[in-house]
């Protein structure tokens, strides 16, 4: 498959102007993950198309290969496809179903191979998920959820066990889950897809990249009612089989690009951006004077002025996700008014406002709010991005601040942009990595 070319750890930006021009979102990583481990269901050879080439995506990839599966990149004209973007998966009759500690602890996505590997061999060892440095995020409700399915958890040593009784199938079983939670869905769709009998999850997350997981999996041969609303069935079968599937498009990495547009001004165009998938960050985007229309070339962002304050929170789809809020936090930064700010999902999600405040900005925050007062400019300087999504927005920011912002650790950013600052060279802005 290869590794990600070896780049300077910060990004070097300065202002320059509006931005002008079409760029593609590419792949979303958030579900790229999840049908990456969905493969393991089944033996044979799978093909992924349009996999973003994202350190997160190579992190899956290796965690894949620690059970056994072989990950590979196809080249144009490769036999089974014609898109350099394409993601062979060849998955083996035996699995070895354990997710080591040194690849879990670099993604908490990883923890995803847990419903796959009890589904499919009937126990299981992974690591204690690690990730973003945002706050604790228990895996309590995927191990109640499993556990509501036959399987025995042990938690010892920085690791999970699990164990289905007689290492035999998985059992249906109706499951209500206290939270929406996108990635205890993802392990419960998966686990459910080979169970004996019917699952029931209530309370269900509904995000378009649930409904993508569900599609492979339905073209894998699996009976899945209800995905991307709150009450999802799954009728488990005896076998899947490997399947070909295209990504859809990453609505966090388009919401990116329109933002930009909103904060350079101009006229950008996200090609493969679905407005249907970012309902309530569009009505945000709008209310602070951001034209955003959809077009048969995708979708259109095109600002002028001084945007307006908003008030944002950040809720469970179709709510504004929380990884939206940087970007609108960085544009509520230079708008005009004040805007409050409400984190309802993750704690620790506001650690990149100092950042900002070095570049100026007059925000306040207090427990799980933020009082942002626009500023009529930013000013340039040395900052660090403390998670991916504060990472690009401390790009963003950059855009519109007076002299040169080095956004060091960029490395964080590498985890869901492929190529962010080519990208937005693209469209005029003034960005490299040195």
């Amino acid at each position: 498959m290869g590794t990600l070319p070896v780049r300077a750890d910060r990004f070097v930006v300065r202002p320059s102007g509006p931005l002008s021009g079409t760029v593609h979102a590419g792949g979303a990583k958030n579900s790229a993950l999840k049908l990456m481990a969905a493969s393991l269901l089944a033996e044979g050879r799978h093909v992924l198309r349009n996999v973003p080439r994202i350190t997160d995506v190579e992190i899956m990839a290796d965690v894949l290969r620690a059970t056994g599966a072989t990950v590979q990149r196809l080249a144009p004209g490769d036999r089974g496809g014609d898109d350099p973007g394409d993601l062979v998966i060849e998955v083996p009759a035996t699995l070895v179903p354990e997710a080591p500690y040194e690849l879990v602890e670099k993604m908490r996505a990883s923890v995803v191979v847990l419903g796959p590997f009890l589904a499919r061999c009937g126990r299981a060892r992974v690591s204690m998920p690690g990730g973003d440095d945002f706050g604790h995020r228990p895996i309590d409700m995927h191990l109640s959820g499993l556990g509501s399915m036959g399987v025995t958890f042990e938690v010892a040593h920085g690791y999970v066990e699990g164990a289905s009784a007689g290492g035999g199938p998985l059992v249906g079983a109706h499951i209500v889950l206290e939270y929406p939670s996108h990635t205890v869905t993802d392990n419960l769709l998966m686990a459910a897809a080979l169970a004996k009998g019917t699952t029931v999850i209530e309370n269900a997350a509904r995000e378009p990249e649930v409904q993508d997981l569900a599609a492979m999996l339905v073209s894998m041969g699996a009976t899945v009612r209800g995905a991307g609303t709150s009450r999802v069935e799954v009728e488990g079968v005896e076998m899947l089989q490997p399947a070909r599937h295209r990504v859809l498009p990453d609505r966090v990495v388009a919401a990116t690009f329109l933002a930009a547009a909103g904060l350079a001004g101009g006229d950008v165009v996200v090609a493969d951006a679905r407005v249907e998938h970012m309902t309530m960050l569009v009505a945000k985007l709008r209310a602070m004077g951001v034209v955003v229309e959809q077009e048969p070339g995708g979708l259109r962002a095109s600002a002028s002025g001084r945007l307006r304050s908003v008030d944002v929170s950040t809720l469970p789809y179709p709510g504004v996700a929380t990884d939206f809020k940087p970007f609108l936090v960085t544009m509520l930064a230079l708008a005009d008014g004040v805007g409050i700010v409400t984190e309802n999902l993750f704690s620790g999600r506001f650690r990149y406002v100092d950042e900002l405040r070095r570049m100026g900005a007059d925000i306040r925050t207090e427990g799980h709010h933020a009082v942002v007062r626009g500023v009529p400019r930013l000013s340039g300087a040395p900052v660090r991005a403390t998670d991916l999504r504060a990472g690009a927005a401390l790009v963003l920011a950059g855009l519109v601040a007076e002299g040169e912002t080095v956004v060091a650790e960029a490395r964080h950013v590498d985890r869901g942009y492929d190529d962010l600052a080519g990208k937005l060279v693209s469209l005029g802005a003034d960005v490299r990595r040195c």
